[in-house]
This record gives structure tokens, sequence and C-alpha cells, in this order.
């Protein structure tokens, strides 16, 4: 026979795996009733606490969790993904730590996920990633009172200790830039809408071309894939009004994109199209001409956030740390705008 588990329960009580735990472990956060009820249906199905959970749960388990709610095969094309966690690892190693990942599509499994690691005992605190303008896991990991640091700007929804860098300044940094090399017609192949560094961006995008007195080409919203990088571009630069002189792009991948497009559509790069990479990669430097990117040091991005999570967990209280803002390293895919350029569409 099977061996119930807390997720059986769950179902069976009709609450959260997350109110589960708070029954079983004795811990504030559901009614008198609803604990009673919740213990009566787990005796009648013969459950008992994992032995190895048991002993977590009177000692550290030297683990900490790390759930991505985006495609698995994220993080098979995107290069700042495996250089964070790089970063991470370098820096858990020297105190015996574990990184325990999982890959889950949306942010209810992601919960879920949590829930379970929580109430087993199996991890000792958690990185949070990709956060959304309103984003369900906050809330969550307060209630539980589960130690946590979040990748990104500090909250006011939170006390959570974030490790976070400069988005705008960066985004500012690009558009002056392309303004000084003579680029008025700039456009933006964005990030997922409802995370947080994508709004960011896409406000510093706006703000930095009003000080020029200029307006965006076009903002285009997309997944980060390539093929999202490539129908954004291919939007670009055939939809028959004048055509971008310089567009960006949030990340590395979809710039690479944007510019085999270019190459297929006859736009020579960056004699009539400038492209710029929101992120820093060997992909940069593989194609020809290389991409000018905003670069930083992923690596230590995920070194600072471990370092901050193991502070939290030895009883610390560590202060949010901003890292390094991204600088942009200047390669052959940008150059002064020539006159009349992009007027005409090269393929209408």
């Amino acid at each position: 026979m099977k061996r119930p588990t807390i997720s059986d329960i769950a179902k069976r009580a009709g609450v959260s795996i997350g109110a589960v735990s708070f029954a079983l472990n004795g811990r504030p956060g559901v009614s008198s009733e609803t604990r009673r009820r919740i213990i009566a249906i787990a005796d009648e199905m013969g459950w008992r606490p994992n032995a190895a959970a048991r002993g977590l749960s009177e000692a550290r388990a030297h683990t900490v969790g790390l759930v991505l709610a985006r495609p698995a095969d994220t993080l098979g094309i995107e290069p700042f993904f495996m250089k964070f966690i790089s970063g991470l690892e370098s820096q858990l190693t020297l105190s015996k730590t574990a990184l325990l990942l999982q890959v889950v599509p949306d942010h209810a499994r992601a919960i879920e996920a949590v829930e379970v690691w929580w109430a087993e005992r199996r991890v000792d605190g958690l990185i949070v990633m990709d956060l959304w303008s309103e984003d369900r896991r906050v809330a969550t990991l307060e209630t539980m009172k589960i130690p946590a640091v979040l990748v990104g700007r500090p909250r006011p929804d939170s006390s959570m200790p974030a490790v976070w860098s400069d988005d705008a300044a960066a985004v500012a940094e690009t558009v002056d830039y392309l303004v000084s090399l003579g680029h008025t017609r700039i456009a933006r192949v964005a990030g997922l809408p409802a995370l947080e560094h994508t709004r960011v961006r896409g406000e510093a995008f706006r703000a930095a071309l009003a000080r020029h007195g200029l307006e965006p080409s076009a903002i285009i919203d997309t997944d980060y894939t390539w093929k999202a990088g490539a129908e954004a571009t291919t939007s670009l630069l055939t939809n028959g009004r004048r055509w971008p002189t310089a567009v960006t792009f949030d990340n590395d991948v979809m710039a690479t994109a944007g510019l085999s497009v270019a190459r297929k559509l006859g736009v020579s790069v960056p004699a009539e199209l400038s492209i710029v990479a929101g992120d820093d990669s060997q992909l940069c430097e593989m194609v020809y001409p290389p991409l000018t990117a905003l670069s930083r040091d992923v690596q230590a991005y995920g070194m600072n956030t471990a370092r901050t999570l193991l502070a939290l967990l030895d009883g610390r209280q560590p202060q949010s740390y901003q890292d390094a803002t991204a600088r942009l390293r200047i390669r052959g895919s940008s150059a002064p705008v020539f006159a009349g350029q992009g007027e005409e569409h090269p393929v209408a």
C-alpha cells in the first residue's frame, strides 16, 4: 500500500499543503478546528512522520531550495541561469550546504513545492527569483516564516532581504549611448511583462527616451525565448512603417535571434540596424558582428545571494545588498546613424 503523504492529506481535507504542515507540526497558522480535522484525517489515513524528516526537524538540513517557475528548456538556452547557479554553488559548497533545484511551470506549482519541502524539513531556506510585480510566493513565505532571500529589488510588502542590481541605471546608460550615436527611433524587445524587473526596465526605457525628447519606436513583450526574439524582430522590420534604427533586447538569446533575422531580411548590422543585448555571455561574442551588451558578473551575483541567505540562516539579520550595476560593453553590433537610415523599409 502506498504510504500517505501530506499532499494526500491536504487533498482529502480540502486545504493547502502549508495548512497541513502547520497542523501536523504544531505551528500557528490554522484554526483549532482545522488543526483537529487535519490530524483526524491523518490518523485515519495512517500517516506517520518520515524518520528522516523528523531528524531534520531537530537540526539543519544543510540544504537551500530554488524553485524556478519557467519552462524547463529555459535552463538549456539562457546562460544567465547557469552562471547564477554556478555562483550559488561556489559559495554554498564552502559551508557544506547543498542546493535543491526544481523547475515548475507556474507560481502555484512553485508554492506547492515549497510547502512540501518545508513540511518535510528538506530545506533550511529559499532563494526566490523572477519576482513578479504582484507575487503570491512572497506572502506565502512570509506567512510560513520561511527564511528566504529575494533576487530582485527590495519590496515594500516584505521584510525579506534582497540582492539586486540597478536595472534602471543600466537601461538609462544604454539609451544615452544609442542617442549619442544619433539614434532617435529606438525599439525594445522586452521580457515577460509580469516580472518586476521587466516593469522597472520598461519604465526606465521610457524615462530615458523622454529626457532626450523621444518616444519608444516600439516595445514588444516576449517570453525571453529565441523564437519570441525572432518573431519580434521580424515584426519590427516588416511592419510597413519606418523601422527602428536601434533595438535593445532584454537578454542575449533574443538579441542573437534578432541578429539572425536581420541577416535573413538583408538588413545590415550595424550599418542599417544597431543591436544591444540586455545580458552578456559567450553567445554575444560567438556571432558576427559580436553584440554590444550590458555586462555584469552574474557568478558574483549568485555568490552574494548565497552569502546573504547563509547569514540569515546563521541567525544574523543581513541587509539587502545592491550588487554591481551592469555596464555597456561596446562591440561591433552598434554604430552611428547615417543620413536617411531607416526611412525606407528594406523588405517592404
